[in-house]
């Protein structure tokens, strides 16, 4: 397992060659669902299915760009176009098919906050968010809605609460 996410973690800097800021975002979104996942206690196979749908989580990004500008790659175009390349990089890298069908399951639904089935769910919503909210610069006033309106474990909340200082 361990290196079947070395060799995603490669392709996906490949994948996403020249394009920096989306590196940092899926490493920085891995890292924040590995440590909130450990948090949480996660058994070993779904942390390891966790790690791998957090490196390929944007992975729609750039198919849907190609089809629909570099403006309108956003959200559910993200949930449309990333299974389909998700499956691709997973079947190249020999991942088990029940974990494909899970990893496809969690990149379709990232950007859908209701219907949450699952700690993996959660976990990735929490640490996309963690990340989500301090690229894009948001209010102190935000973070604290989003903290109080989406995030539901113990870990990931605790982050929250010391990364942006809301105590």
């Amino acid at each position: 397992m361990d290196q079947q996410l070395y060799a995603l973690y490669n392709m996906m800097i490949e994948f996403f060659r020249g394009d920096s800021r989306r590196c940092q975002h899926w490493i920085k979104v891995h890292s924040l669902a590995r440590q909130i996942a450990i948090g949480e206690g996660m058994e070993a196979h779904a942390l390891f299915v966790l790690e791998a749908t957090a490196m390929l989580h944007d992975c729609g990004i750039k198919p849907g760009e190609l089809k629909y500008g570099i403006d309108h790659a956003h959200g559910h175009v993200q949930e449309v176009e990333g299974p389909p390349e998700a499956e691709k990089i997973l079947k190249a890298l020999n991942f088990a098919q029940e974990d494909i069908e899970r990893i496809c399951y969690l990149i379709g639904h990232h950007h859908t906050y209701d219907n949450i089935d699952g700690l993996d769910y959660q976990i990735l919503v929490e640490a996309d968010f963690l990340v989500n909210l301090h690229e894009r610069g948001n209010s102190k006033e935000v973070v604290k809605n989003t903290l109080k309106n989406i995030f539901r474990t113990k870990t990931g909340s605790a982050i929250c609460t010391a990364m942006f200082g809301l105590e």
